[in-house]
């Protein structure tokens, strides 16, 4: 099989590359941060006139027409910069579920500006009860007239805070746990009746609780068939696990790129630490970790891009590793630094942090061990 990248796909990863390089850097990155959205809405601008936001839309929308390989290099690019623009909720989640939903007047309408950064989306799925079954919603749609009123909570949700329309799943008929019955709706975040709670994660990300009070949408805010949203939902996902393996690949490469430079400058004894045989063996083992997890990903993006049947247990397994192994990463460069491995002031601490917020994004390792065990044993 050919992994040779596209003359297109690795200008699209260069120029990424040296964007973080060049213009998001730590003390950059830290300054947006701790800034009151969460994010830079000039770094945002500057992403949809370089073309990244364009990456994954179809071209009748005005996107670049990119697959899985695309995405998965941008991210792994932004995840070496720890990146906090909203790609993930905003273009993967947000515009992935409307270019899937079949709706074409609410896609002709979102996806260009989206493309052009003037919309910032987020899609609110999870809930208290639900840790990390999609299908756990209490939500509820109910119908009135010519359309609906929701009523319910969303938790933890990514670009929650200053997104300025949302997509919210609801239920609209079944119970609590079933998987049929769940619809999608889009809607204003200034709607009357919603009421946004925003905080900052361990990572930095500015996520939100949002609170659904009848809130009215009319029948044409709905997205895909009613009581059908799984099918959107599940596709969507996936592709967003994979995404963020990919990121979370970036982030790896990184933290062992570091701390091989600083094993060959910190000195014990009179000799750099890197000298130390039982140091190597540990660097070697990460190393590994991130070259198995780097074969996963690949194999997954190929599997994505083919339709195999075999991709969603693939997708489950990506997500196990990325979970072993980022661990194993973050745990030995830490550890390597000494204490100064978990200052603010450092860069390794909050790459460990961003890895541990995505081993928890849409199920932990053991969560799709589960559902791998499953998938592939019954």
């Amino acid at each position: 099989m050919n992994f040779d990248f596209t003359e297109e796909q690795s200008m699209l990863r260069d120029s990424v590359a040296r964007y973080v390089q060049d213009s998001y850097d730590f003390d950059t990155r830290r300054a947006i941060a701790d800034s009151e959205e969460g994010f830079s809405r000039e770094q945002w601008q500057t992403f949809a006139e370089l073309g990244w936001l364009s990456v994954p839309f179809a071209e009748e929308h005005g996107g670049f027409g990119g697959g899985p390989v695309d995405t998965m290099l941008l991210m792994e690019e932004l995840g070496k910069g720890l990146v906090l623009e909203p790609y993930l909720a905003t273009v993967l989640l947000f515009g992935g579920l409307l270019q899937r939903s079949g709706n074409t007047a609410l896609a002709a309408d979102y996806l260009p500006r989206v493309i052009e950064g003037s919309c910032l989306g987020a899609f609110a799925y999870l809930e208290r009860q639900s840790r990390f079954e999609l299908s756990d919603v209490l939500t509820r749609a109910e119908p009135e007239g010519d359309g609906y009123r929701l009523s319910g909570e969303k938790v933890v949700v990514f670009n929650g805070a200053t997104a300025d329309t949302l997509i919210v799943s609801a239920r609209t008929a079944g119970e609590q746990y079933d998987r049929a019955g769940i619809s999608l709706f889009l809607l204003p975040a200034g709607a009357d009746g919603v009421t946004i709670t925003s905080f900052k994660q361990m990572d930095g990300q500015t996520v939100a609780n949002i609170a659904l009070d009848s809130v009215q949408v009319g029948s044409g805010q709905l997205l895909g068939e009613a009581g059908a949203a799984m099918d959107l939902i599940e596709p969507t996902v996936e592709a967003a696990i994979i995404a963020l393996a990919a990121e979370a690949l970036g982030i790896m490469s990184q933290l062992n790129a570091k701390t091989l430079e600083y094993t060959k400058t910190r000195k014990q004894f009179g000799v750099a630490i890197g000298s130390f045989q039982a140091l190597q063996h540990r660097m070697v083992d990460t190393f590994m970790a991130y070259e198995q997890t780097k074969s996963l990903l690949y194999r997954a993006v190929c599997e994505l891009e083919e339709g195999a049947d075999t991709a969603a247990a693939t997708v489950h397994a990506l997500k196990v590793m990325v979970d072993r192994a980022g661990k194993l990463v973050y745990g030995e460069a830490i550890q390597m630094h000494g204490g100064m491995g978990l200052t603010d002031e450092l860069d390794i601490g909050h790459y460990a942090k961003r890895l541990m917020m995505i081993n928890a994004t849409f199920g932990n390792g053991d969560f799709h061990q589960a559902v791998f065990d499953e998938l592939r044993y019954g």
